[in-house]
């Protein structure tokens, strides 16, 4: 399989995206992304490292085919808030699935948690 048919694999398949909601969220149009997939134009690495970062692929599977599609969170990162903030097995749970959502699901999160603490504020007595 080439990168090209990876790109399909993961666009398709495993994130279930069209061409442009793909190509939108690492800059570039949907018919590049389609030459990337046709093999009719190869991919910069700067291009691949913005796939993997962008959608947290394994570069080595996207290259070359091994290992999971998908990179694995940081545990160690967790673990180290988990101790600093004195957090459960659930509210670590939390962030690792918060840290998963894309950044226009991470936005809507947050906008509700802002009105929630707004509504709050109200409440509280001064």
């Amino acid at each position: 399989m080439t990168v090209g048919e990876r790109i399909k694999e993961l666009r398709k398949n495993l994130l279930g995206v069209s061409m442009e909601t793909f190509g939108k969220k690492i800059g570039v149009a949907k018919n590049t992304v389609s030459q990337w997939e046709t093999g009719t134009n190869g991919i910069s690495e700067s291009m691949i490292r913005s796939i993997c970062r962008e959608y947290n692929v394994d570069y080595f599977w996207l290259t070359e085919g091994k290992g999971n599609p998908f990179m694995e969170f940081p545990t160690v990162l967790i673990d180290q808030l988990a101790f600093e903030y004195d957090l459960d097995d659930y509210d670590k749970s939390i962030i690792t699935e918060f840290v998963k959502l894309t950044k226009e699901e991470r936005a809507i999160i947050v906008k509700y948690m802002k009105n929630v603490i707004a509504e709050q504020e109200k409440k509280e007595p001064d």
